[in-house]
């Protein structure tokens, strides 16, 4: 039986999400508020750092270096902002956070590129969306009865 938390993570969770490994270029689609404005932002660099992957709470580290300087952004991959991420080059890597990159530039910054088939890994399976529950009825359905009152001597 599920707990209510994960009943309500499941609710919020997107139905599928593309496979992102460390030392993938991508291309993360974010929306951003600027005011009563709405538009669609796109930041492009190297996976740095993949974390909690399959669960609510997974989460990228990007890396690009823009005028020389080097920016990094974590994204939450099951955020409503985070409207699309598409893997554009997959490199061989043989470890999940790569720090090292921070100190390499130019030439020595490059990584071997890998074969992969781009339209297959940024195609999303199509999921089926499970029934849209109330929280009162999940609360509800996970609450439980409270015990009675034993007396206790003094």
């Amino acid at each position: 039986m599920q707990s209510v938390i994960q009943k309500i993570e499941a609710k919020y969770q997107k139905s599928a999400v593309v496979d992102v490994r460390s030392g993938d270029t991508v291309r993360v689609h974010q929306k951003i508020r600027e005011g009563s404005k709405e538009r669609v932002q796109i930041f492009q660099g190297l996976v740095i750092r993949t974390g909690k992957k399959g669960g609510h709470l997974s989460r990228i580290t990007v890396r690009r270096t823009t005028g020389g300087v080097g920016v990094e952004k974590s994204f939450l991959l099951h955020s409503p902002l985070v409207v699309q991420v598409e893997v554009t080059k997959r490199s061989k890597v043989r470890r999940n956070y790569l720090t090292y990159m921070r100190s390499l530039t130019g030439k020595k910054a490059r990584m071997q590129g890998l074969d992969f088939d781009r339209r297959a890994v940024n195609t999303l399976p199509e999921v089926e969306a499970p029934a849209d529950e109330t929280l009162e009825a999940m609360v509800a359905e996970a609450s439980v009865e409270e015990p009675e009152e034993v007396p206790t001597e003094a």
